[in-house]
């Protein structure tokens, strides 16, 4: 037994326990909340102290890392001092563009750390950086935000935060610890749409909240190309060995903070999930790849498309749905459902009780398209209208600039970050707590409350101007 990993060991036993029909255990086992460590303190409303120039390293530097990296680089008050990847040409690319950025002033002398999977922990331990911004395969992602913590920074780590609900645990137990952020990236909270949305529940436009639906619905089977480097070198594997909802935060997010989940109004409660069969995959590959190549070696237990749908504490309901294989157009469906009408997207849309002035006469036609233009002008938020032109050309249509600026902002300003840690938690619970349910025939499963009840008294999202 001394050499099984313990962690794999209590998953494989956990799932091979659903199939033997005990899912009262699988459904029950998430009410063990650990204690909080001694000392440890809660971070739902944390502010750490104010830091006047930001000094920044970057773990991974291939595709999600540089857009980071360019728009930090860009503001003021900010220093890159190390950047760490496998490949020594992303490190020198990169740190030549974050000192052309600077103009050689800020962002001198870079240092490069690459080579091997362990140069993160000497490039931690040598530059002593005030964040760390963690864009590496999914299963890096918690023991490197983890390590980061530890070793006094504060971390932000790209979607999701952790894959394991075990791993989620720990990152709570070090941020509560050493009073260190630790946030998940997601961007998509910074699009214009559902920051809108956002506003317009904050205003009370819909009414009390009912219910959402949020996606994750887009085809990249093209991933695959990339073999020996990049995203679909890693991610494949997780398409092939892991049957759920692997990738719910896109949609989620946004969806969670228009109804104010784990930020005391609400909170996440169970899960019920179910897959498609897995289909998809498999025939791409075969089409596209030889029969002896690797890809056409794996056995794709994936589903093609996952269904998940959410409870929450006071009864509402959330459908989240996954699907990175079937062709069809992109969707993170972004729809909230209230008791005075709906705010929908894909394409955007607004249906009230009494109409939409200027639109439409009652809830049974969307104003949509042209007739939004007197939405938009009422709606947008004001954090939207203050960053727009400057982070337009930013990736993502300017969200990603949006995020960027408000993490610096948050930090130089000492102010409470947008997105909690726990946040970060419970939207990526989905995927391990989907599995679980997938596996045990859609077997309801319990969220672990991450902030062992102090959701409750933690205020909720402010509409920041």
């Amino acid at each position: 037994m001394k050499n099984i990993d313990r962690r794999n060991f209590i998953r494989k036993t956990s799932l091979a326990g659903a199939a033997m029909a005990v899912s009262p255990i699988l459904a029950n086992e998430n009410f063990n909340i650990p204690e909080r460590p001694y000392g440890a303190q809660y971070m739902g409303d944390f502010v750490a102290p104010k830091l006047e120039t930001i000094k920044a390293a970057f773990i991974g530097v291939g595709a999600r890392g540089p857009g980071h990296l360019k728009f930090f680089a860009s503001l003021p008050g900010t220093e890159v001092v190390a950047l760490c990847d496998l490949y020594q040409d992303l490190t020198q690319k990169w740190s030549k563009e974050a000192e052309k950025i600077g103009n050689g002033v800020r962002h001198k002398k870079v240092a490069q750390y690459f080579g091997d999977e362990n140069q993160w922990l000497k490039m931690l331990d040598e530059v002593k950086p005030d964040v760390v911004f963690i864009s590496t395969n999914w299963n890096n992602h918690a023991p490197m935000a983890i390590e980061a913590m530890k070793k006094g920074a504060h971390a932000f780590v790209e979607v999701p935060i952790a894959v394991t609900l075990e791993e989620m645990w720990e990152i709570v137990n070090t941020s509560e610890q050493t009073q260190k952020h630790c946030m998940m990236m997601e961007n998509v909270n910074y699009s214009r749409d559902e920051l809108m949305f956002l506003n317009m529940c904050r205003q009370g436009v819909i009414g009390q909240p009912l219910h959402a639906e949020a996606s994750y619905i887009h085809e990249l089977r093209f991933q695959m190309a990339e073999q020996e480097r990049g995203t679909g070198s890693w991610r494949t594997h997780h398409y092939a060995n892991r049957n759920g909802n692997l990738y719910p935060t896109h949609g989620l997010g946004p969806v969670a903070q228009y109804m104010n989940l784990a930020r005391n109004e609400d909170n996440f409660k169970s899960l019920v999930s179910f897959s498609t069969p897995a289909l998809g995959r498999k025939l791409y590959a075969e089409k596209n790849y030889a029969a002896d190549h690797k890809w056409n070696q794996l056995d794709y237990k994936g589903g093609d498309l996952n269904t998940s749908i959410i409870k929450t504490e006071v009864g509402r309901t959330i459908l989240v749905q996954w699907d990175e294989t079937s062709p069809r157009p992109y969707s993170r469906l972004n729809l909230i459902q209230g008791t005075k009408g709906i705010l929908a997207g894909f394409p955007t849309r607004v249906a009230l009780e009494g109409g939409v002035e200027g639109a439409t006469e009652n809830h049974h036609s969307w104003a949509q398209g042209e007739q939004l233009a007197a939405i938009y002008e009422k709606y947008d938020h004001p954090l939207y209208k203050r960053l727009n032109q400057a982070t337009k050309d930013t990736g993502h249509g300017g969200m990603d600039g949006i995020m960027m600026y408000r993490i610096v902002e948050c930090l130089q300003k000492g102010l409470p970050l947008d997105q909690n840690l726990y946040e970060g938690c419970f939207w990526s619970a989905v995927a391990p707590l989907s599995e679980r349910s997938v596996a045990s025939g859609g077997s309801p499963q319990n969220f672990p409350d991450f902030t062992r009840g102090n959701w409750k008294n933690t205020n909720p999202l402010q509409i920041i101007s």
